[in-house]
């Protein structure tokens, strides 16, 4: 089935995942893996409640690196600068302030270390400049930590689980909960409401496109396939590491590789994050509001789905399943514990490649990054490369039928269209009130 994505030519396959160390780090990509550490190593958070902890972070320091850059226009705050204070200072301590705010009673001893440790490696020239940094972005964490105050997350939810063909229940061989279940309702970060992210319904289950949807999963993402490849089963493997923790692995190593000033570093960050935020959001409101069964389900039930061109097949496995090897201390692989449609991992991927493109401006940005749950290093010399592999991961592991991660890319596009169009554009220079006006 051929992949076609929303227009915009390249942003209908954009994708991006780039990683490896970082040979020369800044600030910007020291604390992110600060962060990262913070968020999902040591706090836990699932994906999606994650990238809201990482978009609040980096949007914080983008906030405060760019208020004394000055080059583009701020996320929420802009606090009085000058040209000479510390952008290292202020991006540690908008990112430790967070950090802290989020998680200080768990971890405040260990994230004041490391902020410590990192004020203690910034030089205070010329005189002063670091105390200006530290005040700057202290206003930015404030900012972003008031601003995200009572937004939905952690919220009650209770999902509702069905019986009947096409509904949603939870999956062998865990029957585990979702972990996060409310982000849908949570206040989005770019887009005006989450509905301008509503998608249209699944395929009809007596449909020929459903029928060929599920027959493509139903050989190829069974655990013991015979259509599926060696590098497929790797591939599939490969993007089930923690999402997130995976993209922001992937931002520092474009970061490094590309030796992004701190400026333009806190800039793709903050703008990657804030996408994928929007898109984990959107995609969990819709994941909720259709409760689309599993493949794992739907196969095994396929006798009442009323479709002629679907058999059923009682005992099939996707290969997201315990029995499938994984890289040695990493968690066994499942069908993930919540509804189906739309694929909450190619949200991600529309939004936040799509994002990248727009910041970058091609297509070509070769990477490559190492997984934690494969143990592996896939390598890639475009954005879309990585979205075309994104969308049939999915497919290969058995967890997702095709138009649903082709959906979920399509609102992540969304996502980062709105946010192309409204934030982050370059700074007014002009003298002239009212050409900053017509130029924004």
């Amino acid at each position: 089935m051929h992949i076609t994505l929303p227009r915009a030519g390249l942003l209908a396959a954009l994708c991006l995942l780039a990683g490896a160390p970082a040979a020369r780090a800044d600030t910007v990509t020291e604390w992110n893996d600060i962060a990262s550490t913070a968020i999902v190593a040591t706090a836990g958070q699932p994906p999606p409640s994650a990238e809201l902890s990482f978009a609040m972070v980096q949007g914080a320091v983008y906030d405060a690196v760019n208020a004394i850059d000055r080059g583009h226009r701020p996320y929420l705050v802009q606090p009085a600068a000058r040209p000479t204070d510390s952008k290292d200072a202020a991006a540690a301590t908008a990112a430790f302030g967070v950090l802290d705010g989020l998680f200080s009673a768990t971890q405040h001893a260990t994230l004041q270390a490391r902020y410590d440790a990192s004020l203690a490696a910034i030089a205070d020239v010329p005189p002063g400049a670091k105390a200006a940094g530290i005040a700057i972005g202290t206003q930015a964490a404030a900012a972003m930590l008031a601003a995200r105050s009572g937004d939905g997350r952690f919220g009650p939810f209770t999902p509702v689980y069905g019986t009947t063909p096409g509904v949603y229940r939870p999956t062998p061989p865990l029957f585990a909960p979702d972990p996060a279940p409310w982000v849908g309702n949570v206040r989005p970060f770019v887009v005006p409401s989450v509905e301008m992210l509503r998608l249209g319904p699944p395929k009809p289950l007596t449909s020929r496109s459903y029928a060929r949807d599920f027959n493509e999963i139903k050989s190829v993402g069974a655990l013991h396939s015979t259509t599926r490849t060696a590098d497929q089963t790797d591939a599939a493997i490969f993007w089930q590491d923690h999402g997130f923790a995976l993209w922001n692995r992937a931002f520092r190593t474009i970061a490094t590789d590309r030796a992004l000033p701190i400026a333009d570093s806190a800039r793709m960050f903050a703008m990657a994050d804030l996408a994928g935020a929007d898109g984990a959001i959107g995609c969990w409101n819709n994941k909720y509001r259709y409760n689309f069964w599993r493949p794992v389900t739907a196969i095994r039930e396929a006798a009442g789905d009323g479709n002629p061109l679907t058999v059923a097949d009682t005992g099939w496995t996707p290969l997201f399943d315990p029995a499938t090897p994984v890289a040695p201390g990493q968690a066994p692989l499942v069908t993930p514990p919540f509804p189906e449609y739309p694929s909450g991992h190619n949200c991600a991927a529309g939004s936040i490649l799509t994002t990248l493109y727009n910041f970058f401006g091609t297509d070509r940005v070769p990477f490559s990054l190492h997984s934690n749950k494969s143990g592996t290093t896939r390598s890639f010399d475009r954005l879309s490369d990585v979205l075309r592999e994104s969308i049939n991961a999915r497919i290969w592991g058995g967890i997702h039928f095709r138009s649903s991660d082709v959906q979920g890319a399509r609102l992540g596009i969304r996502v980062a269209g709105y946010l192309r169009d409204h934030y982050f554009q370059p700074a007014c220079r002009s003298h002239s009130p009212w050409r900053c006006e017509r130029q924004h």
